[in-house]
């Protein structure tokens, strides 16, 4: 993730972070599985949230993680500390130091739809990667957002934070191209599969983990910089928050799609 990530780096952020890939953790990863000694890179690790979960369930394998913000790889050494075969480097994912086909793995999740150029930034992960080497992306969208109790304020407050990343270059829908993105990078063997989060009163742990903790929190996090766009009024906004709480009561509901796309690198 870059200076232009538009969530910001506080530590409310960070917190948030943590508590999603918690949260989502075995939805994301339950078949993220790398065989022991195998070199994996992460790009844009951020604060090391999604880290954290590849190296407990892949003990045996070692990671490269990178990001170009210094604030972030601090915050993410200090929450992989304990773990093993782990290092980090402040960099731009479109330019990485390091050699053609130096790894045999590579994993990226919720970073392409911050960046105006994901295709560059793919072709300079696929440098890196050997022939033969898969390559993981996770991505969410954020036009496969359903709840109930419907809110017209609500939407306006998620369309006020999808405004403010499109301002910056990204993508926040950027889950449906997943495939063509990959094919486009010259990726074989692509697949794709859509990961459903729904909650209703029936699953409170998910009410709070996603609806409340994760997903308002993250559109909450936005205020001020939605406010300064004069993209939406503070009341409005306020109101939006208010009506996503809402629907994690006993009686709302809450549904997002995330997209996880595998591709191997052709073998030469």
């Amino acid at each position: 993730m870059g200076s232009d990530y538009v969530h910001g780096y506080a530590a409310t952020e960070r917190a948030r972070l943590d508590g999603q890939a918690r949260t989502l953790e075995a939805l994301l990863h339950s078949d993220t599985v790398y065989p022991a000694g195998a070199r994996v890179l992460e790009v844009g690790c951020g604060v090391g949230a999604q880290t954290v979960a590849l190296a407990r369930r892949n003990p045996g394998m070692a990671i490269t993680a990178v990001d170009r913000s210094a604030a972030a790889i601090a915050a993410a050494r200090s929450a992989t500390a304990g773990l093993a075969n782990l290092e980090f480097h402040q960099a731009d994912a479109a330019q990485l130091p390091f050699a053609d086909g130096a790894f045999d793995h590579a994993f990226v999740c919720f970073l392409l739809e911050h960046l105006a150029q994901p295709e560059r930034t793919l072709a300079e992960i696929l440098r890196a990667l050997r022939p033969g080497g898969s390559l993981t992306v996770i991505e969410g969208d954020h036009g496969s957002i359903l709840f109930h109790l419907e809110s017209a304020a609500a939407r306006d407050a998620i369309a006020a934070l999808v405004a403010l990343q499109r301002a910056a270059g990204g993508d926040p829908m950027i889950g449906r191209r997943l495939y063509p993105l990959l094919g486009s990078a010259g990726l074989e063997e692509i697949a794709v599969s859509p990961r459903l989060v729904y909650v209703d009163g029936a699953r409170p742990d998910l009410a709070e983990g996603f609806t409340r903790r994760t997903f308002t929190a993250m559109i909450a996090g936005a205020r001020d910089r939605a406010l300064a766009s004069a993209s939406i009024r503070a009341e409005r906004f306020d109101a939006g928050i208010a009506d996503l709480r809402r629907t994690a009561a006993p009686d709302g509901t809450f549904c997002y799609t995330f997209f996880k796309a595998v591709g191997r690198k052709l073998a030469m």
